[in-house]
């Protein structure tokens, strides 16, 4: 067990690695974050913080002083990294957990090896024989760089024969030597995603489901609890489960799922670590994900998930934090009618699309939550 006021790691200083160092200092740990940019937001609460590239050796050094434990905030951490610092002290999830999940194929082979459904998907060494792949997948395809890529960057959807010749440039674009994956085109009825939490004692617990709706590729809202039937909610949180489960490892993960218009249950990725669709936790859950995330790190026992209202999270985009921000109108408009939490993600450069900070509209009545919710899309997009 890692005791309050000892020192505990994160690799990454983006708004997840903000939200974790804000509950690790409050239950009394000194945190320090590790980040290439020297800019990353999470600077503001670490009590220690160190800008340099993830090889420089003499940085993993000065990262590991005094450090009892490290987790991190995404999985494009380089995972030899990961490797090295698991050799020294605690790490949660381990590598071996990361290098399967930060690779898109590996990924899909272990839930398809462990019999969980996913959307057929083929793999791509060699953009050459990628029209020969989408043939055989049904043309309508989503292609995919197998590592890094997020919020719609390193994927493109291919509805024709013709988009292959242009996804040759996009392929020089985002060179991936680990290769691609094609996967088809499912008729999409909703999109779900479970934190699911692993302790101890290998014991799982799952927090409520929220329906995700995207937006360009991005997500823009989360509504939670999902508005699904008894029964949906319980195969949605039960493959949830089981789909961590099978990972054996301790941690906080998020399981992103497709609901098809004939009803079935497909599972799109596994994330490692604490999610944007989660941020709801921190204000209306009486624990959050990432204090469940300092719990299993630090070996205390995680605890019982509830909630404790209906809420609606809207995720601030590129240029729209600074009209929120920096124009009073604009702010009251947007907050004054109903009790709505504003979490800044304080990044400095601001670029479209990019996940800037998140309103989180509480009500005990859903829709009008969700009225609300809509509302405030509508705003930011008719003030751009």
């Amino acid at each position: 067990m890692i005791l309050s006021g000892e020192q505990i790691g994160v690799l990454g200083g983006g708004q997840l690695g903000m939200f974790f160092a804000e509950s690790a200092r409050r239950m009394g740990y000194r945190v320090v974050i590790w980040d290439p940019d020297p800019k990353a937001p999470a600077r503001f609460v670490a009590d220690r913080f160190i800008s340099a590239p993830f090889n420089q050796k003499g940085s993993l050094q000065s990262f590991l002083d005094e450090t009892k434990g490290v987790t991190y905030e995404w999985e494009n951490i380089p995972v030899e990294i990961v490797s090295e610092i698991e050799k020294n002290v605690i790490v949660c999830p381990g590598s071996a957990v990361l290098g399967l999940l930060q690779n898109r194929i590996t990924q899909k082979n272990f839930l398809r090896e462990h019999q969980f459904p996913v959307a057929p998907y083929d793999t791509v060494n060699d953009p050459l024989t990628l029209p020969d792949k989408i043939k055989g997948l049904g043309l309508s395809c989503i292609v995919k760089t197998a590592v890094s890529g997020y919020d719609g960057q390193g994927q493109w959807v291919v509805t024709e024969m013709g988009q292959v010749v242009a996804l040759s440039g996009q392929f020089e674009k985002y060179p991936c030597p680990a290769g691609w994956i094609v996967e088809k085109k499912i008729d999409l009825r909703q999109e779900f995603s479970v934190i699911v939490v692993i302790g101890e004692s290998f014991e799982a617990i799952s927090y409520p489901i929220a329906e995700n709706i995207h937006e360009h590729g991005i997500l823009r809202m989360s509504a939670v609890p999902a508005k699904i039937n008894s029964d949906l909610a319980n195969r949605v949180a039960s493959l949830g489960v089981n789909v961590v489960s099978a990972l054996k490892s301790k941690g906080v993960f998020c399981v992103e799922m497709f609901l098809t218009e004939s009803g079935e249950l497909l599972v799109n990725e596994i994330a490692p670590r604490p999610h944007n669709s989660g941020h709801y936790t921190m204000d209306v859950c009486p624990v959050s994900q990432y204090e469940q995330q300092v719990r299993v790190l630090c070996g205390l026992p995680v605890m019982p998930s509830q909630l404790l209202s209906p809420c609606v999270l809207v995720n601030i985009l590129g240029g729209e934090i600074e009209r929120l921000t920096q124009e009073w109108g604009h702010m009251k408009k947007t907050i004054s009618t109903q009790d709505i939490r504003f979490h800044d993600y304080r990044k400095e450069t601001i670029k479209p699309g990019r996940k800037m900070g998140h309103l989180l509209i509480v009500d005990p009545d859903f829709e009008k939550a969700m009225e609300e919710a809509k509302r405030i899309v509508k705003l930011f997009k008719t003030t751009r």
